[in-house]
């Protein structure tokens, strides 16, 4: 577990890391010495005689130029104080680092999941649940902060549990060894039932929360169906289960983390208890004399018993997020692309030569291509549904890489140095257009800088502009989630627009017409061709209405292309 966390800090992350550790050993010696020094402070105070007989409260008595037992007893006594106040702001600054350090990991960690998912190459991408990777990002990433953030607590109560016995074995070891055992004993106990407890809670959490974030996008994405099937009861079923679920599992964490803290609670006491038994038991007589050592013990075991919980609730706490560390350590290091910036030119043709892909094994989907698209040239891909067309678009337009075979642009092959510049000459209008809850502006230039005068030349040309305009707030018109404002045509008119933004070389539609009506269809194909006059078409289409004007016309069937 520590190499998986280890691997996923950076270099600063580490150094950090070693500081805090430093600084916990510090703070730990504080807490030993906070303990240890009561002891002398109610010696002093119950015998002033003894100022006198120390060789070292003599010493200090003679150098500091003290007038009276009382004065050096007082002085002492603040001294305690002003310790004690400067021991507690020590301690608060060193748990504002703790937090700083683990919870400002979840920017750190949220960040490189996002940038690796979106690093990933398409098919990769595909085989993911994107519910799944909303849940990484958001909770994930926070349960492991959690993780660090006990990781680190442990780490500093530890020191604390080491330096406070190591003391108590110093003023009486007999007992302290019969704690040790005790405590040791009880904590084997409740690693071993309640930890193992909370760490199955801690994966059924996982699964049920995976669950929920999945009827959530369902439910959201589908709506319109739900309301028409009328099974939103069945949807409530589901999402009740998981729910409860997930809800039950943080219940029973919560409940049983409280335990090993009352347990210890009591369990300190009776040890107190037993101090004073076994003192009176040895000596025969009343304790008035041992009243310093059982001081001492008193209030290192009021130290000791919240340190020992707060290690077993980090510990508690680690396992129950345990989930958290292997999703994400497994998604970091999951291979990104690695894309080069090398230029393509593109001035004569796009050339396949015998370009094969499968997305399982023994089943190719493509078998053998090799097809020629001049530039400027108007060309479509037909055939059955699950043919492949839209698997050839992707592999022209560099988002599927071939598994044998080249692609070839003019004389250049297309590989990973250039297909990044290859991507930005594509325009792509795809059959499900989703637009983002912004301005029309916005989902224009996506993620571009929005120029005005551009966003709306290309709305001109998407032959919408006039009616955002007239009967909207013009570019800055809402589209609402996913354009659920805007009608089929006006979606794909948009998304025409977006596709024509960054003036790209080359469009690409995936049968981008096919939800609409046969005039609307013929409407816009019409102001396509005329956009396309000077850029280079490929349309994947099911109604041969739609290419009429195209130059060549290839059909796939089993996987290979025949000119028709």
């Amino acid at each position: 577990m520590i190499k998986k966390l280890m691997s996923l800090l950076t270099q600063r992350d580490r150094k950090f890391l070693l500081l805090l550790l430093i600084f916990s050993i510090f703070i730990s010696l504080m807490e030993t010495v906070g303990i240890g020094i009561i002891m002398p402070f109610i010696s002093v105070a119950s015998d002033f005689s003894q100022i006198q007989s120390n060789e070292y409260y003599r010493y200090i008595y003679s150098i500091l130029e003290f007038h009276s037992d009382i004065s050096f007893v007082l002085a002492f006594g603040l001294f305690l104080i002003v310790f004690y106040l400067f021991r507690s702001v020590v301690n608060l600054f060193y748990f504002y680092l703790l937090a700083r350090f683990s919870k400002g990991r979840y920017h750190l960690l949220a960040y490189r999941l996002f940038e690796n998912y979106l690093g990933r190459n398409y098919k990769n991408f595909l085989d993911k649940n994107s519910s799944n990777l909303s849940k990484t990002i958001i909770n994930e990433a926070q349960n492991l902060t959690n993780i660090l953030s006990a990781i680190l607590f442990m780490m500093s109560e530890i020191f604390v549990v080491v330096f406070i016995y190591s003391l108590m074995l110093y003023m009486n070891w007999k007992i302290t060894i019969l704690l040790s055992i005790i405590l040791l004993l009880n904590v084997i106990l409740l690693t071993k039932t309640i930890s193992k407890k909370i760490k199955i809670e801690g994966s059924k959490r996982e699964k049920f929360q995976q669950s929920f974030y999945e009827i959530l996008n369902s439910s959201f994405g589908n709506f319109k169906m739900i309301k028409l099937k009328s099974n939103d009861k069945k949807i409530l079923e589901e999402f009740a289960k998981v729910s409860g679920g997930f809800a039950n599992s943080n219940i029973t964490n919560e409940t049983i983390a409280q335990f090993p803290r009352l347990f210890l609670e009591a369990l300190g006491f009776i040890i107190v208890i037993f101090i004073v038994i076994y003192l009176v038991y040895k000596y025969q007589t009343d304790i008035s004399g041992a009243m310093a050592l059982i001081s001492m013990f008193i209030l290192g075991l009021y130290r000791l018993m919240p340190s020992a919980n707060r290690i077993l609730s980090s510990y508690n706490q680690i396992m129950f997020n345990h989930r958290s560390l292997d999703i994400i350590h497994n998604d970091l290091i999951y291979e990104i692309e690695d894309l080069g910036t090398d230029k393509t030119v593109f001035k004569e043709q796009i050339v396949l030569k015998d370009v094969s892909f499968s997305y399982m094994e023994n089943k190719k989907v493509l078998d053998g291509i090799n097809i020629k698209i001049k530039k400027g040239e108007k060309i479509a891909f037909i055939g059955e549904s699950g043919s492949g067309k839209s698997t050839l678009a992707d592999i022209i337009m560099g988002l599927y890489r071939p598994q044998n075979g080249e692609i070839y642009i003019d004389n250049t092959i297309l590989n990973d140095n250039n297909i990044k510049d290859w991507r930005k000459k594509i325009g792509y209008i795809p059959q499900n257009i989703y637009l983002f809850d912004g301005t029309v502006a916005q989902n224009v230039a996506f993620d571009s800088e929005i120029d005005v005068k551009r966003v709306k030349d290309v709305l001109s040309k998407s032959d919408i502009l006039s009616f955002l305009q007239k009967n909207s707030d013009g570019i800055d018109t809402k589209v609402g989630e996913n354009g659920i404002k805007l009608s089929g045509g006006q979606r794909q008119r948009i998304a025409i627009a977006r596709a024509l933004y960054d003036n790209p070389e080359i469009l690409v539609l995936d049968e981008a017409t096919s939800a609409l009506d046969n005039e609307t269809e013929t409407k816009i194909m019409d102001e396509i061709y005329e956009i396309s006059e000077d850029k280079t078409l490929i349309i994947i289409a099911h109604r041969l209405s739609t290419i009429t004007r195209c130059e060549k016309v290839y059909r796939l069937e089993n996987g290979c292309l025949k000119i028709t």
